[in-house]
């Protein structure tokens, strides 16, 4: 039986009551980890890899022959580029797993993108996204980028691009579609993940490694109260500027990385949601962002309520139309 145990990840950090219930029992072929009950505790105090254990990770340098609940994932091998040094917490950028229940796969995979201006990843909205996702049977990755001040554009571009482009070329040997790969993100994580939704490649048809040789464009996006613009000053998000670009950022990579700027036809199908009441992230960032899918003709659904404070995560006001969405889709 595959259990926590066997991927050498204890799950210290749960306390579970004996039930008979799936929902309280710990991750095994049958109970995944997508259905294992977490108090708001346990996932605001979760690790950088998202495992809730207080213990230092099992980080595969290779892809698996064979995909397993709470798995971590090197994207590169060997030091990804610009990396600094060689602290898994720090300079490692991973993937970490989750698996849908047994037989309710539907073979699309999404990628989380979490929040927290460039200089944090919150597990509020890491964790919760992926036991969503994957509860609808969505195979789900959670991307550990690296971040500001210790590292700027490009290296969590790279790190994102790199995911889509490792998620894709495993795909079809861990049984998943690699025309269904998709990514969420959530505010700073919503600016990564319009920025690898407007700037992608094709891919690297020469490059020795395979993971270079794919397609960088996700086939869809999910922006939750998103950071977008990093150039109209009266809408930026300073934090996650400042982390992302340093200090004293030039006008071109302002313009660059003002996504609202980088939409083409190209951009893939877009689900996006932001509160009015946002005073953090101000609603005008995804104004512009679909106000640009829409000059671009490009397909979206925008939810623009006053669906409350900045941070509020996988919530009823918006998860069931986005679930149907993503169904819609054929995730």
């Amino acid at each position: 039986m595959r259990t926590l145990l066997a991927l050498s990840i204890v799950f210290l950090a749960i306390q579970v009551q004996a039930s008979s219930s799936a929902a309280d029992t710990p991750a095994t072929t049958n109970a995944p980890f997508a259905l294992v009950t977490l108090t708001p505790k346990q996932i605001n105090t979760a690790s950088p890899f998202f495992t809730v254990d207080g213990k230092d990770p099992v980080i595969l340098t290779k892809p698996p022959v064979r995909l397993e609940d709470l798995q971590i994932l090197r994207l590169w091998s060997a030091r990804a580029p610009l990396q600094q040094d060689d602290n898994p917490a720090v300079d490692i950028p991973t993937l970490t797993v989750f698996l849908p229940p047994t037989g309710k796969a539907s073979g699309a995979a999404m990628i989380v993108m979490p929040g927290g201006a460039y200089s944090h990843l919150s597990p509020r909205e890491g964790l919760p996204a992926a036991q969503w996702l994957a509860s609808n049977g969505i195979t789900t990755f959670i991307l550990k980028s690296r971040l500001g001040k210790k590292y700027h554009h490009p290296a969590e571009m790279d790190d994102a691009q790199r995911a889509i482009r490792y998620v894709r070329a495993n795909a079809a040997a861990w049984g998943l579609d690699p025309q269904r790969v998709g990514i969420i993100g959530f505010s700073a994580g919503g600016h990564l993940a319009s920025t690898v939704a407007t700037h992608f490649d094709a891919g690297d048809p020469t490059s020795r490694d395979p993971i270079e040789r794919v397609s960088s464009r996700p086939d869809l996006h999910i922006l939750l109260y998103p950071v977008v613009t990093l150039a109209d000053g009266s809408n930026v998000h300073t934090n996650s500027r400042a982390c992302l670009l340093g200090d004293n950022p030039t006008p071109e990579i302002l313009e660059l990385l003002s996504n609202e700027k980088q939409v083409t036809k190209d951009t893939p199908p877009a689900f996006i949601i932001h509160s009015t009441g946002d005073t953090t992230v101000p609603v005008a960032n995804s104004d512009q962002y679909v106000d640009a899918l829409m000059r671009n003709n490009v397909p979206f659904v925008y939810i623009r309520e006053p669906i409350g404070k900045h941070g509020f995560g996988i919530t009823d006001a918006w998860s069931g139309q986005a679930m149907a969405w993503l169904h819609a889709q054929k995730f």
